[in-house]
């Protein structure tokens, strides 16, 4: 496996452990995802990080069905997300994967920054569940210096199209994991 994969597992695992212990409860409360819910926060990560990742690798656009598709519905969509994360993964096992380009509808990148985009997203967007529900989010150094470098790649193409605000100062003791999160307008220490 190669290091990207490994950053994906680890984020995966990470994003699972918190997505499990989101009650019902919190779904309709507001998280710090400007103007999201938990539930719709939850709906983009689980579309975006599980069956996006999958899709990806199958070199599959996402049916509208899918997009359109409220995961919280279900009473065990936490589980099921593992479930779906896990078969993600296992696509990107095979190393012919990580060959060629993704045509993502959008954009078409090649495979490897395409699966780095998606570890960003497993853990921008999984420390914004947790940070909405009441819980951490953390991830072993090597994986927070990789999402730093790759939100620093991407940041000001992300803030012409409003995904990540202005940046956000952190002191110099900051992890950088912290680091990741405050470049792309996330407050890691409110």
């Amino acid at each position: 496996m190669n290091a990207i994969h490994t950053h994906l597992t680890v984020c995966a695992a990470e994003a699972v452990r918190v997505a499990r212990a989101v009650t019902g409860d919190q779904l309709a409360r507001p998280s710090v995802a400007t103007d999201w819910t938990v539930r719709a926060l939850v709906n983009h990560l689980v579309l975006y990080s599980s069956h996006g990742l999958e899709r990806r690798a199958l070199r599959e656009q996402l049916p509208e069905s899918l997009v359109q598709r409220d995961f919280t519905a279900d009473a065990d969509w936490a589980e099921r997300y593992a479930a779906q994360l896990d078969r993600a993964l296992a696509a990107w096992e095979k190393p012919d994967v990580w060959a060629g380009d993704v045509d993502t509808g959008y954009v078409t990148m090649p495979a490897p920054v395409i699966a780095s985009l998606i570890v960003k997203e497993l853990a921008l967007h999984g420390w914004d569940l947790a940070r909405s529900t009441g819980q951490s989010f953390a991830l072993p150094e090597a994986t927070g210096t990789f999402v730093l470098a790759v939100v620093e790649e991407h940041a000001e193409v992300y803030r012409q199209y409003e995904g990540f605000a202005a940046p956000v100062d952190v002191p110099e003791n900051a992890s950088d994991f912290e680091r990741a999160l405050a470049t792309s307008g996330r407050d890691p220490r409110a």
